[in-house]
């Protein structure tokens, strides 16, 4: 497989997918692309108009970029039949927002198996923030509000462990809540048997056939039952995780 799994897609301060596109452009170059299929359905407050006009504004935002790239993107959502436009596809880019309504959407539309398929097969895919955690055996390390209650909280089931975008070490002055790091150690406590990596804003985790690196500009946090989190530097070999 070939997966770019980003935690995020902007920076504060910068343009939209700033920090990401050497990353995205080489991947792309790498893997001789040229049209990308995207799936906006996490995309649900983009605008004020109904939920099909937010995925028109979505793919617009993301298209600019890719056409950086010299790179044609065209959304999902403007087909009659989803599935057949992921067998067709040459790449599948996966946009963060909601990870609850990006779920219920692929299940509803059946792509979830259709994708997965297709990248096993050795389509490129990449997503960011809820577009990597739907490449995760579940939903369930997100850290979006429930709107929608999909059919299913099981992804693509591309990688063997959790990702946990956004990974925040500090726990905000006067927030009364659990910090993220113990909000994880309540899904271990639940799931014993599966590892989770706190996934910081400006970092990504290319996989590539046997070969998977930690890269971008920070290092990660990875969780095991029973175990102190241990940090893993920045342009590390994941393949342990694999």
């Amino acid at each position: 497989m070939k997966l770019l799994l980003l935690s995020n897609s902007t920076n504060a301060g910068e343009s939209y997918l700033g920090w990401t596109k050497s990353f995205i452009n080489e991947f792309l170059q790498r893997n001789t692309i040229k049209n990308v299929l995207f799936i906006p359905y996490a995309g649900v407050n983009l605008s004020d108009e109904s939920i099909a006009k937010s995925y028109d504004l979505y793919e617009e935002k993301v298209r600019g970029v890719f056409n950086e790239f010299g790179v044609e993107l065209v959304s999902i959502h403007h087909v009659v039949d989803p599935n057949e436009a992921v067998r067709n596809a040459k790449c599948i880019a996966v946009g963060g927002g909601n990870t609850f309504h990006l779920v219920a959407e692929m299940h509803r539309t059946g792509i979830m198996q259709s994708i997965r398929e297709k990248v096993i097969g050795g389509t490129p895919f990449m997503g960011w923030s809820a577009g990597a955690n739907v490449a995760c055996p579940t939903l369930r390390t997100t850290n979006d509000m429930p709107i929608i209650q999909p059919e299913s909280f099981d992804c693509l089931n591309l990688i063997p462990f959790q990702i946990n975008p956004h990974y925040l070490d500090a726990n905000p002055a006067g927030h009364g809540g659990e910090t993220r790091q113990q909000r994880i150690e309540e899904f271990l406590a639940v799931n014993r048997d599966i590892v989770v990596v706190g996934l910081r804003e400006a970092s990504l985790i290319e996989i590539d056939g046997t070969k998977s690196q930690l890269k971008g500009h920070r290092d990660m946090r990875f969780f095991v039952y029973g175990e102190e989190p241990r940090e893993v530097e920045q342009g590390s070999n994941l393949s342990f995780l694999m």
